[in-house]
């Protein structure tokens, strides 16, 4: 059914009161602090209409009423003013990336504790991952029977951390030969590329197609988030938060926070500019717990991924300020990155000059 603007005005009341005071609201606090000109019979009516249509939620009969889910998505997709950042919170961003010199680890951990220290919410970051690397050079080294030491060098990282099985057969000779066809069916490719090799290409190699498949499956791991791209910070600031003063809703949030691979599948990498993405308890997919949200802002400059962060903590989260602390932050990732660039494009010139 379409909502009243009535209606409209006081869920946002309610949400907006609840988050600032984690306190049930009542028809009282309604009527007297914000609708001077509508009675409490009249608030009672709405509030419980609104509780009939699975937006409010009440602990005991006589007390007020809590924002459901429901009204968390409402309020965000309807409802919620746009906030803006204090000068000294913006000043903040400003200082915390003003060294240039860092490198993207150093990048990661910054953004997440400037995520985490402005929001006073635990933050959750996964660095950049690019698809379009391309593979300089490809190396199978022979170590012992049914294994080998696969190496691949792009233009910016040596990987080499990858044993795959080879058939135990293959002589050292075998496997540099396998190694020289492979070097040269990717020399230059993408590592998407790479990834979606077909059977026409498996099926030259014969003999060594056991080897080709194990290779593409190792590519396929490097697209993927792995522990040491998770950063975490702030996980003390639950206890920040009186949900978290029950030992359960702890608990949730620990099995969450634990996992470096339940928060890379939370976080996802859509690599859209600023894509702002919110789940709210376990009815936006069933790794988030019930009582817990997760904000996710996926960043991009240039045509370049910079990663996903975000804050992870409790349902009665403070939308407005998190969203506008991800978007603000992202604009000066913006900015750094393209002042970068910059940098690097005028180095080149006095280099050529």
């Amino acid at each position: 059914m379409k909502m009243s603007d009535r209606k409209k005005k006081i869920l946002q009341i309610v949400v907006d009161e609840y988050i600032n005071s984690a306190v049930p609201v009542s028809s009282k606090v309604i009527a007297e602090k914000h609708l001077q000109g509508v009675s409490s019979a009249t608030v009672r009516n709405e509030l419980a209409s609104l509780e009939e249509l699975g937006y409010l939620t009440q602990f005991h009969t006589s007390g007020g009423r809590v924002p459901s889910p429901q009204a968390y998505r409402f309020y965000i997709e309807e409802l919620m003013q746009r906030g803006n950042l204090s000068e000294s919170d913006l000043d903040y961003i400003e200082k915390a990336f003003s060294d240039r010199s860092g490198d993207v680890e150093h990048l990661i951990k910054s953004v997440s504790k400037v995520i985490s220290d402005l929001t006073d919410y635990t933050s959750v970051a996964i660095g950049p991952h690019d698809d379009e690397e391309k593979i300089r050079n490809l190396t199978l080294l022979s170590c012992r029977e049914g294994r080998a030491l696969l190496v691949i060098v792009t233009g910016s990282r040596i990987l080499r951390d990858s044993f795959i099985d080879i058939p135990e057969s293959m002589t050292d000779a075998d496997v540099e030969n396998a190694s020289r066809m492979l070097a040269k069916l990717f020399d230059g490719k993408a590592l998407s590329e790479a990834r979606t090799v077909g059977e026409e290409a498996l099926a030259e190699f014969g003999q060594y197609r056991q080897v080709m498949r194990e290779v593409i499956d190792a590519l396929k791991t490097y697209t993927r988030p792995r522990d040491e791209d998770v950063v975490l910070t702030g996980a003390d600031k639950i206890f920040n938060h009186p949900e978290y003063e029950d030992i359960e809703n702890v608990k949730n949030f620990l099995s969450v926070i634990s996992s470096k691979d339940k928060i890379a599948e939370l976080i996802g990498d859509d690599n859209d500019e600023i894509q702002i993405s919110v789940k709210i308890g376990s009815g936006d997919g069933d790794e988030v717990p019930e009582d817990c949200s997760l904000v996710t802002a996926t960043y991009a400059a240039g045509g370049k991924n910079l990663g996903t962060y975000g804050v992870i903590g409790p349902i009665r989260m403070d939308y407005t300020k998190v969203i506008t602390v991800l978007e603000n932050v992202g604009k000066a990732l913006e900015e750094l990155v393209g002042s970068r660039g910059k940098d690097k494009d005028e180095k080149d010139r006095q280099q050529d000059e």
